[in-house]
């Protein structure tokens, strides 16, 4: 599998990329070490950068930053947490499957949760400057991509897909939100 080609695939034309996905063996040691270790350093590093040496303009007018060690355990819980919640939303998604009429298969469901945070991991890149932040938003693009891949890969019906992809959206955002608290609360630095 090339990284690159199937980021641009599942980005620029998702329908035919998950035909192609459907269709490919879903080894998830395989794709862990191949692809989500190579997308989840993006916002890892990002934040990593925008915490410790570019830092946020505080109300005052001064700039704070993050400590060099703060910052490079925070990119490493990010990291972590990213490549964990993966993993967790693919069992969550392949679990609640047989809920809503689809069937259950790890790897497929894995596939769908990998796949489906390519976005956001994108996204990833505007934690490099405090401003930008709001442009994370173009992760939501995941939700879209999840949506499409529902009935492709976990054979959901597609009159349940949208309720599927709503619970499964549901679940990764109080992932990403605890995440993220906890990061803060631990290191100090911003998390994804």
């Amino acid at each position: 599998m090339n990284a690159a080609g199937r980021v641009r695939a599942i980005l620029f034309d998702p329908v035919v990329a998950w035909a192609v996905i459907e269709k490919d063996i879903g080894d998830p040691a395989y794709m862990l070490s191949r692809y989500v270790a190579l997308l989840a350093l993006i916002p890892a590093l990002a934040s990593f950068v925008g915490a410790t040496l570019i830092g946020v303009i505080a109300p005052g007018g001064g700039i704070i930053r993050a400590g060099l060690v703060d910052g490079l355990f925070g990119a490493i819980f990010s990291y972590a947490m990213s490549c964990a919640m993966v993993l967790l939303l693919g069992l969550i998604i392949d679990l609640l499957a047989p809920t809503f009429g689809g069937r259950r298969d790890f790897e497929d469901a894995f596939k769908l949760a990998v796949f489906s945070f390519t976005p956001l991991w994108l996204a990833g890149i505007f934690l490099i400057l405090p401003g930008l932040r709001f442009l994370l938003l173009t992760g939501c693009y995941s939700i879209y991509l999840l949506w499409l891949g529902i009935p492709r890969l976990m054979k959901v019906p597609e009159q349940q897909a949208a309720n599927f992809a709503a619970v499964i959206v549901v679940c990764a955002g109080a992932m990403l939100y605890a995440a993220a608290l906890a990061q803060r609360m631990l290191f100090g630095t911003p998390g994804l």
